[in-house]
């Protein structure tokens, strides 16, 4: 034996038994190299050993008695302090012996000699010599037997470890069994940066646990048994070892997938995984990192820190956005159109629009898109096709449609394409949008209408809301919203009858008689011609703008490209901006050849019309000198005409060519039907039902007031929005079909009685939701809007009173016929007789002196229109400044 007697200062960092330690000292520019010291002339009891791998004749050994409590003493003496030890004796295969002292020096507490005096290990008596030292531990080991310390005592000193591994039969049922409740541990092991061996008390079951939510750099085991690590895979070992090694700790254990259990170690000083990934010695991994109990967002907010500063295994890391500036990475801007479930065109402050992808989703049938794309097939229309895509964009369209929303670009996702079973995109910019606090990729995965996208691990372009949007599908899937549900796939069957001329003929009347029907705008082709969803009647058709003539886009013709007029484009980005996918009303009053509608659309009050000429977008056509809007038109286009804006600019006036204008005779269609008149308002315009649906929705009615019997609504459940249709509980404590007009607060929500025509102000709480067994669709409002014809309304409050008490006297709640005389602004213009006596109501208040007769220039309608008799009772109640006074006020 070679005696070296060297003398040093280490911290202990593992303690193998109760006489052997490994000490390390401090690192410099990596781990240092560590040493295993036996401490000399004394023998503990040895640790329990497995049996080796291979070798089936070894046996498993068991700890010896009192070797884990020595081992314990020790541990818990000298573990994270400082030690000085002498090597005295280095044998030949470089075994270590020496004494060990608490401190910076060999003044200290020596280890050995309080191990003998607690009775915890023995002295090599049969080391021969005039050692001092020996003699020294001999008298102390005498001392401990005389008072019976330790493994000197009566009492039994029996301990056993057991292996998780081949103890516990099913490591998920254990797991789960200790409801993710710290546990207090002992780590025994660091195998890696993030997984170590961990000793559970006081069970004193030793089981392995991988830190959850993150991966380290690891030893891969080459083909001849050799160990090669990765970058920094020693570093992040040393980190751990050096922090946890033979510490006492809480472990919590979260799950146990493919019997590998995943857990968090919690230390006083912190917690050993977000620290990793804040010093760069780890990365998160989407497949653990649901199952993390302590916050995703911690361990997000950790890996984002070391990725700035670029240490460690992030080093050469460039972030997805490393390239835009502050201002192209964060901005607000509005919606214009939904693209389709997953994006959007938005318009920001510069007035420049801009596509956005929604980061890290997609929607339900990609694939078959592609397939369908592939193979060149028209008829597919992803919108209605593909199972929930039209409710995903009908989601986004509500709430985002002409709204203000927060962008935060994640990535730029490259071009792809074209390749065999690849799709083609175009560069795409994709983000987390927002909206009031709330991440609308979030709800849309949420509410089952769209997927996450799963990475590699490497990938870095993801969402920044990744983590959420993991869970929040996981929360869609075991509530089973929308795609992830078992019910019957929704279809949509819509017909697209643009340029069918048969099938718009048969619908135009259908139309017209519906005066103003409810649309939404799928697309805008130009100022002036638009296609629409009619949602009542599942059919898209296209429209026309009546009453104006608007600059036309560049188009191909059979003579070739026809160039585009000026003020084309502006048109078009004007209609655009103010109906896209927005929910309008429009009036249907003819077609063309070619099967396409025309007529008058509405927004929020706007005419749609008056707005473009308003604008110098557009020119008054001859045809609406017919319409209700023709004067407001001419006053808006003269306006624009003398300041000479856009299409005016250049504008000279010319001279007046006379023409006569040649109008066809036509005769007047008198077509009486039996209605019942049900509401009469203040303006003299009044409501009524068809008497031959009256049988339908009595049924209806019987059939929904039953059910509602059945199952009462929960008072105060129902939302009140614009526009939507609900049941509504009248004064008569009936339930009803309505629509929501306004709400002003859950206590005045204004409500309209679509079968009745009358109005009320109700509280959320007398709402409920209409079934769709009730809804429109199975039976359309019964209650039309009319108003009288060939009168004029007086304008003097107390007449028109008199004129609504004397109608309201004769024909409300009562049956009457009804002929539509010729089409209004609002509604149809009607004469109505007395069912029994067949006279004319109109004509009765004009004998009476309550109103006057208002002239019409059409031929076919001048026998109708008579003298006024008694015109003069309360005087003439016309404007002052009617044409003939020569003036207007």
């Amino acid at each position: 034996l070679l005696s070296i007697p060297t003398s040093k200062i280490n911290s202990p960092l593992d303690v193998l038994s109760g006489c052997a330690i490994i000490v390390r000292g401090q690192p410099r520019g990596g781990p240092p190299p560590e040493r295993q010291i036996n401490l000399s002339n004394i023998r503990t009891g040895a640790m329990a050993r497995r049996a080796a791998q291979g070798q089936p004749d070894t046996k498993d050994v068991p700890d010896e008695p009192w070797a884990f409590q020595a081992r314990e003493f020790l541990r818990k003496k000298l573990i994270g302090k400082e030690v000085c030890f002498t090597v005295e004796i280095k044998t030949a295969l470089g075994r270590e012996y020496g004494m060990v002292y608490l401190g910076k020096d060999s003044t200290g507490e020596n280890i050995a000699e309080t191990l003998v005096c607690e009775g915890l290990a023995t002295v090599r008596r049969e080391v021969r010599g005039n050692n001092p030292e020996q003699a020294r531990l001999c008298d102390l080991e005498d001392q401990a037997k005389a008072s019976k310390k330790g493994q000197w005592s009566e009492g039994s000193a029996a301990h056993t470890i057991r292996d998780m591994k081949y103890t516990i039969e099913n490591p998920r049922n254990f797991v789960d069994s200790l409801h993710q409740k710290p546990i207090n541990a002992i780590i025994e092991h660091v195998r890696d940066g993030g997984v170590v061996r961990a000793l559970l008390l006081p069970d004193h079951y030793l089981v392995t646990v991988m830190l959850s939510g993150v991966k380290c750099p690891t030893f891969k085991r080459e083909a001849d048994g050799t160990e090669s690590p990765e970058p920094f895979a020693a570093e992040a070992k040393f980190f751990t070892e050096s922090r946890l090694l033979q510490r006492d700790v809480q472990i919590i254990l979260e799950s146990c997938p493919n019997q590998v259990i995943l857990g968090t170690i919690l230390h006083p000083n912190g917690n050993i995984t977000e620290l990793l990934l804040k010093e760069g010695f780890a990365r998160c991994v989407d497949w653990s990192m649901a199952v993390y109990s302590q916050g995703a967002e911690k361990l997000r907010a950790a890996e984002r820190s070391a990725k700035e500063r670029k240490v460690r295994i992030w080093k050469d890391y460039v972030a997805p956005t490393a390239n835009l500036d502050q201002k192209d990475k964060q901005f607000v801007a509005k919606v214009m159109q939904i693209v389709n479930a997953d994006a959007m065109v938005v318009k920001l402050n510069s007035g420049e629009c801009k596509t956005i992808h929604l980061s890290s989703i997609r929607p339900r049938g990609l694939k078959e898109r592609f397939e369908k794309t592939k193979d060149k097939d028209k008829r597919f229309r992803p919108l209605y096709d593909i199972p929930y895509m039209f409710e995903a964009r009908e989601f986004l369209r509500k709430k985002l449609i002409g709204k203000k929303v927060n962008v935060t670009v994640d990535y730029i996702r490259a071009a792809t394409g074209p390749a065999e079973g690849t799709p083609v995109f175009a560069e795409r910019t994709c983000a987390t949008v927002t909206i009031g606090g709330i991440n609308i990729a979030e709800a849309l995965v949420s509410k089952g209408l769209a997927t996450v996208i799963r990475y590699r691990q490497d990938d870095d372009q993801r969402s920044s809301h990744y983590d959420e949007l993991l869970a929040a599908e996981a929360r869609a899937i075991k509530n089973g919203k929308g795609l992830h549900s078992k019910k019957e796939i929704p279809i949509h069957r819509v017909a697209d009858i643009s340029g069918e001329t048969q099938k718009a003929k048969q619908f135009l009347p259908f139309l017209q008689r519906a005066g103003r029907s409810e649309a939404v705008v799928e697309y805008v082709f130009s100022g002036s011609r638009l296609k629409l969803y009619m949602p009542k009647e599942t059919c898209l058709i296209t429209f026309l703008l009546a009453g104006i003539e608007c600059p036309r886009s560049s188009r191909a013709t059979p003579g070739g490209m026809q160039l585009a007029e000026p003020f084309s484009e502006e048109a078009m980005l004007f209609t655009k901006e103010l109906v896209l996918q927005r929910e309008v009303e429009v009036e249907v009053e003819s077609m063309d050849k070619a099967g396409n509608f025309i007529g008058w659309l509405h927004i929020e009050g706007v005419n749609l019309s008056v707005a473009l000429v308003e604008n110098a977008l557009s020119k008054v056509h001859f045809t609406a000198e017919r319409s209700a809007y023709y004067k407001t038109l001419q006053s808006a286009e003269e306006a624009c005409r003398q300041q000479k804006e856009k299409i005016w600019a250049n504008y000279e006036e010319k001279p007046v060519e006379e023409f006569v204008q040649l109008t066809e005779e036509k005769e007047r269609v008198e077509n009486y039907r039996p209605v019942y008149v049900t509401e009469i308002t203040d303006t003299l315009h009044f409501y009524a039902q068809d008497v031959e649906t009256g049988g339908q929705l009595e049924s209806l009615m019987e059939t929904m007031r039953a059910e509602i019997a059945a199952q009462p609504p929960v008072e105060g459940s129902y939302s009140a929005r614009r526009g939507d249709y609900c049941l509504a509980k009248f004064a008569d404590g009936e339930w009803y079909r309505a629509r929501v007009e306004r709400v002003e607060s859950p206590s005045k929500v204004h409500v309209f009685y679509i079968d009745y025509g009358n109005r009320e102000v109700v509280s959320t709480t007398r709402l409920a939701t209409m079934p769709p067994a009730f809804s429109t669709r199975t039976l359309p409002a019964q209650a039309t809007e009319y108003t009288f014809a060939f009168i004029q309304v007086p304008q003097d409050d107390d007449a028109r009173a008199d004129v609504v008490d004397c109608i309201v006297r004769d024909i409300q709640n009562s049956q009457c016929l009804l002929n539509v005389e010729y089409s209004g602004v609002a509604c149809p213009h009607v004469t109505i007789q007395f069912s029994d006596s067949k006279d004319d109501v109109g004509l009765g208040l004009v004998k009476e002196g309550l109103v006057m007769v208002d002239v019409r220039k059409e031929k076919h309608l001048q026998k109708m229109v008579s003298g006024s008799l008694n015109i003069w009772r309360y005087g003439d109640f016309r404007a002052d400044d009617a044409d003939e006074f020569g003036y207007r006020r």
